[in-house]
């Protein structure tokens, strides 16, 4: 013991210190320097900012952190960025890695975890990488589109500002609002007429409904056949008697058949209409009337 001086002491304790202090400073990185690890290398064209320690992620969970960076001045427009991940992680082959920036403006990269079950990456090799501005990005592909839609917009602001300026445009607003008065008074109505006068018309459809109903049971009541032969019956007895109208083997018939009859009947209306006559030029010879009683000669 002898030999552990004050200057030794002071010297482990210094390099104690020192071990402490990296250790925390990589700690505090988000390095955990006894725990084992694999060390990949992502290629991209542009790293847009990325910086050390920044978090790896696959299928949305933490899986390993950037522990380097630097340019390929050989090969212009390559960044190499060597990343260590939990050494558990499988990274198939066909796999890459894109950044992401968020809306803060930070940079995260994510691992496309490639579908290969039988190859994959070994601690060491190089990952495809591409670069993924996400919302941001998104916005300045739209802003080209928004400087082309400016001048329309100037456009359609304009015409809305005369529009506004349209002296007419109050009174169409009145007539609008007595318009919607009156859709409201007609709503009203129709209320109304939905409420009293279609109930009332229902209940006499429901009237007219039953009798006819109760008509239809009286029809279904009738005994048509009966019926038919009652018809059938009376036809035949008027056809017998139009038939016997038509022979002159019964009187009637000789009356409507028998011409001798009409000729009669014609001769004595003239000698009838003659005797008329004859009476109305010589009433003496028919009537002979005296007051005294004395008979006139005849003429």
């Amino acid at each position: 013991m002898k030999y552990i001086t004050r200057e030794v002491k002071i010297g482990l304790a210094g390099i104690a210190a020192l071990c402490i202090l990296v250790y925390g400073i990589n700690y505090l990185k988000g390095i955990d320097l006894f725990k084992p690890a694999s060390y990949f290398y992502v290629k991209f064209q542009n790293v847009n900012g990325l910086t050390l320690s920044s978090p790896v992620f696959a299928d949305g969970f933490r899986v390993g952190i950037v522990r380097d960076l630097h340019y390929d001045y050989q090969h212009p427009e390559n960044v190499v960025v060597e990343i260590e991940v939990d050494p558990d992680l499988r990274i198939p082959k066909g796999s890459s890695a894109e950044l992401v920036s968020d809306m803060l403006g930070g940079i995260k990269m994510s691992l496309l975890l490639a579908n290969n079950p039988r190859e994959r990456h070994e601690a060491g090799d190089t990952i495809a990488g591409n670069l993924n501005n996400g919302i941001m990005g998104k916005a300045a592909d739209m802003i080209p589109q928004v400087e082309q839609m400016l001048p329309k917009l100037d456009s359609i602001l304009m015409s809305l500002n005369a529009l506004l300026a349209n002296p007419a445009l109050p009174a169409t607003l009145n007539n609008m609002q007595k318009l919607t008065s009156n859709m409201v008074a007609t709503t009203d109505h129709l209320e109304t007429l939905m409420r009293q006068d279609i109930p009332q018309l229902t209940g006499k459809l429901n009237t007219i409904g039953d009798n006819f109903a109760q008509i239809s049971d009286e029809l279904n009541q009738i005994d048509y056949v009966t019926a038919m032969q009652r018809v059938d019956s009376t036809l035949a007895n008027v056809k017998m008697l139009t038939d016997k109208l038509g022979s002159k083997d019964n009187t009637v018939g000789l009356l409507l058949n028998d011409s001798s009859l009409y000729n009669n009947l014609n001769a004595t209306s003239a000698n009838a209409a003659s005797l008329l006559e004859d009476l109305r030029l010589h009433p003496k010879r028919y009537v002979h009337f005296s007051l005294f009683g004395k008979k006139e000669e005849s003429e």
